[in-house]
């Protein structure tokens, strides 16, 4: 099947997972007159199979270890009913909250599982991982390619401490993507800058653990900021909602769209987000310019060359069949998944046509 996507800025046409050549020949015209077509957006840091629990949290805590000791006993009963939940619906729930906000390429920062790569719907990044360095004692890196690792997860001396104990076990260096570091102090800022490596910015789930942020001195200019969501247990929303979060801060308009866009892609040895003829069609259509969008204005959605989200007035001409509609915060959308989503509420109907 070929496809025609046309938008204010432009048009792509589409086959074979492709961008190709414009031709006279296509299948499927769809056109969002008030459109912005963009490459689809890489969040740097989620857990997929987390985000159907719930918020977990009742208060600002010291470090990561302190939230995760808290919630194992005060919200025992939501996280048995969390685990019932069939292990690829609840992948697939993660799944679908980064495609409803354009989001084509996700890092999952957990076990890899068969799932991730059996008709799933966006491209699952593979990147090695710990999850942290008291969780995960004995650490064990590949000899080469980006490492992820939860650092400085905490506003006490103890998260403060830990990007020192990484440089000490030899963790510092260009292949790093320090996850989060709200606590680095001087010192750790200092270091984490002149090591080469990245920081994956998560602020909303900041904010909800720990009341603040990673600092500005360590995400200004100079710095690859890569941008993440982490899941639902404390993140609020989606990569739209860290984007608007985020704006106004530390990064330029320019380097937050980069830290979803060509950063990302950079540092997770991705090829670079393009809509240019022979790129992967990875493709977004927001009725907003991107830095001000939320998943309403999320049009169309295009991962892996198969339309996988679409403003239900854009059915008619995009020859999609099956699916079901999603409602979400007073909008509503055609998803191409048939399987019901572990989410009470949200299925609004099938789509048959």
């Amino acid at each position: 099947m070929r496809w025609r996507i046309e938008a204010a800025n432009g048009a792509v046409e589409v086959a074979d997972g492709r961008i190709v050549a414009p031709t006279e020949r296509f299948d499927h015209h769809i056109v969002v007159p008030d459109g912005v077509l963009h490459p689809g957006l890489i969040n740097a840091h989620d857990h997929l199979r987390l985000n159907h629990f719930g918020r977990f949290g009742n208060r600002h805590y010291a470090n990561a270890y302190e939230w995760a000791a808290d919630v194992q006993v005060r919200y025992r009963e939501a996280i048995a009913a969390g685990r019932a939940v069939p292990r690829r619906l609840a992948l697939l729930w993660g799944a679908w909250k980064n495609l409803l906000a354009g989001v084509t390429s996700v890092v999952h920062h957990d076990i890899w599982e068969p799932d991730l790569e059996q008709d799933f719907p966006l491209r699952v990044v593979r990147t090695a991982f710990a999850d942290s360095l008291g969780m995960t004692p004995n650490i064990s890196r590949p000899l080469a390619g980006p490492f992820a690792l939860h650092l400085a997860e905490g506003i006490d001396a103890n998260a403060g401490e830990e990007v020192r104990q990484a440089a000490e076990r030899g963790f510092l260096d260009a292949r790093l993507l320090a996850v989060h570091m709200v606590g680095a102090d001087k010192d750790g800022i200092a270091r984490m800058r002149t090591s080469g490596g990245a920081v994956i910015w998560c602020p909303t789930s900041n904010h909800f653990l720990f009341g603040c942020t990673a600092p500005d001195a360590l995400l200004a200019e100079g710095m690859d900021v890569l941008l993440g969501t982490d899941s639902l247990l404390t993140g609020h929303g989606d990569l739209l909602d860290e984007l608007r979060v985020a704006r106004g801060g530390a990064l330029s308009d320019e380097r937050l769209e980069k830290a979803v866009g060509d950063v990302a892609a950079a540092r997770l040895s991705l090829d670079p987000p393009s809509l240019l003829p022979g790129g992967r069609a990875d493709l977004i259509v927001l009725r907003r310019p991107l830095l001000a969008a939320g998943a309403a204005d999320t049009a169309l959605v295009m991962a892996q060359g198969e339309l996988r989200v679409l403003d239900p007035a854009l059915l008619p001409c995009s020859g999609v069949r099956g699916g079901q509609f999603l409602q979400r915060d007073g909008f509503v959308r055609w998803i191409s998944e048939s399987a019901t989503l572990p989410v009470p509420g949200l299925v609004a109907g099938c789509h048959r046509a």
